[in-house]
């Protein structure tokens, strides 16, 4: 109830509903630009201020897909089947009233989960020894290579390039210099800021300005009553139900997130529904099954990061940055180490999905006036926002060319249609495996069995050949 954590959670909520609503950016643009201002706030209003812009993003995405068939966030998509047609039968009130409550009730049910699960999680993580540790950071990149179905040697070597660039800077151990060709500036790494802004922040920006400046649909006019669907989503709790438990169990994943968890959810929505043929015409379940799901996925997300100290995903790796600079260490210790952040976290979480949808509810008229603004002039204003934001994290002009370096390979890589979020994952994953590597080669005087000696090691080990072996089978298959 501090009054900086109360700032941070309105305006990151605001912010990432505006965000959300503007077809195109998605909430990773405005976590980059945002990383470096967090810096200099306390870890939870930090963490509060991003966790917002997250959630927020996901219940905005809503507002283009249902009013202009034009999904706002990339996991907005399966809500424009249902959304659309129900506006187009002139009950665009009703589609945004089911958006939200379903949104609502799949992010407070992912909060408890999160409240429950980590802590239970890093009880049996205090298990963990640092073989287990390295196989828990190894397993998360199988996850994510094998998660990306049809891009997955692509993912691979996005994923390889992410480890090679954690390398570059003095090593660890021994102070020796890697990859530095005797330059000062490179003696403390690539910084995560200038690769996250140039690959999310800047290669977005690049994308807006150069897409073709065309004339944007008028959204459909929205009047007040958006209430009535919190009652109606109360008629088919079990669809609620099934798809916040998808998004909780996809959003703990690492690599998987709302995508699958949004296709199983409208997958199963439309099997169980006693009116499959609605589906795509505007059926309440559709949307409930849609929005609830990628809703579950933030806060579960936390999951693997509170408790094991291991992103899951881009957007969470972004929330490792903050707990670094802060000297907080997520992992099994955080629960007894920082129990009141821990525990204000919760409540920010919890409280977060409340002032969403309030806001939502009273200014969603003229937070959809957002979707008018040109791309050329978001794409501008992206671009001077990250520059600004990568020099003032160090005030080194070689952070800011870095970062536009990476936001031309991030250009490039989004008209190949090639994964960016390995990149990330693999420089974040890449000193921690590094790390539980040395001291378990250490602890076992260089006896690599101590990975298969280990029975938490052993399985997370097999669990990988399994993973790897089912994607070789599937890829030759279909060759």
């Amino acid at each position: 109830m501090t009054l900086p954590v109360l700032i941070a959670l309105v305006s990151g909520s605001l912010l990432g509903i505006v965000i959300g609503a503007i077809p195109g950016l998605g909430p990773g643009v405005a976590i980059a630009i945002l990383l470096p201002v967090t810096f200099s706030l306390d870890p939870l209003s930090g963490i509060t201020l991003l966790m917002g812009v997250y959630a927020g993003a996901w219940y905005g995405g809503a507002i283009p897909a249902i009013l202009m068939n034009t999904p706002g966030t990339g996991v907005s998509v399966l809500t424009t089947y249902d959304g659309y047609p129900m506006t187009r039968a002139g009950q665009p009130q009703r589609a945004l009233s089911l958006a939200y409550a379903s949104s609502f009730f799949g992010g407070t049910f992912s909060v408890l989960v999160l409240a429950f699960m980590a802590p239970l999680l890093a009880s049996f993580a205090k298990q963990f020894g640092a073989a287990d540790m390295a196989m828990a950071a190894l397993l998360a990149m199988v996850l994510v290579v094998t998660a990306h179905r049809g891009a997955q040697l692509a993912t691979a070597a996005m994923l390889g390039l992410g480890l090679f660039l954690s390398t570059i800077g003095l090593e660890g151990a021994y102070g020796s210099p890697r990859y530095t060709f005797d330059s000062t500036w490179l003696m403390g790494g690539i910084p995560l800021i200038s690769i996250i802004l140039g690959l999310f922040a800047m290669s977005q920006a690049f994308t807006l300005i150069a897409s073709p400046d065309v004339k944007k649909d008028v959204p459909a006019e929205v009047s007040q009553g958006l209430f009535s669907g919190f009652k109606e989503v109360l008629k088919y709790p079990r669809t609620l139900f099934r798809s916040s438990s998808f998004g909780v169990s996809m959003g703990i994943l690492p690599g998987v997130g709302e995508f699958l968890a949004q296709f199983f959810s409208y997958s199963s929505a439309k099997r169980n529904s006693k009116t499959p043929d609605q589906f795509g015409k505007g059926a309440p379940e559709g949307i409930i099954a849609s929005e609830a799901s990628n809703n579950a996925v933030p806060a579960a997300a936390l999951v693997p990061l509170l408790a094991l100290g291991i992103p899951g995903e881009v957007l969470t790796a972004m929330m490792l940055a903050v707990f670094t600079i802060h000297n907080v260490d997520p992992g099994p210790t955080l629960f007894s180490e920082n129990g009141a952040f821990v525990s204000g976290l919760y409540l920010s979480l919890f409280m977060m999905n409340f002032v969403i949808v309030a806001i939502l509810i009273v200014a969603t008229r003229w937070i959809s006036l957002v979707t008018r603004v040109s791309d050329r002039l978001l794409g501008i204003a992206i671009l001077c926002f990250a520059m600004a934001g990568t020099y003032s994290a160090n005030y080194r002009l070689t952070d800011a060319l870095l970062a536009a370096a990476f936001g031309l390979l991030g250009f490039a890589l989004r008209r190949a249609q090639v994964p960016m979020v390995p990149i990330i994952l693999g420089l974040v994953l890449g000193p921690i495996l590094e790390t539980r590597i040395r001291q378990a080669l250490g602890g076992s005087n260089g006896d690599f069995t101590i990975f298969v000696e280990r029975p938490i090691s052993l399985v997370m080990l097999i669990i990988m050949v399994l993973l790897i072996g089912a994607s070789i089978f599937n890829f030759r298959k279909k060759a």
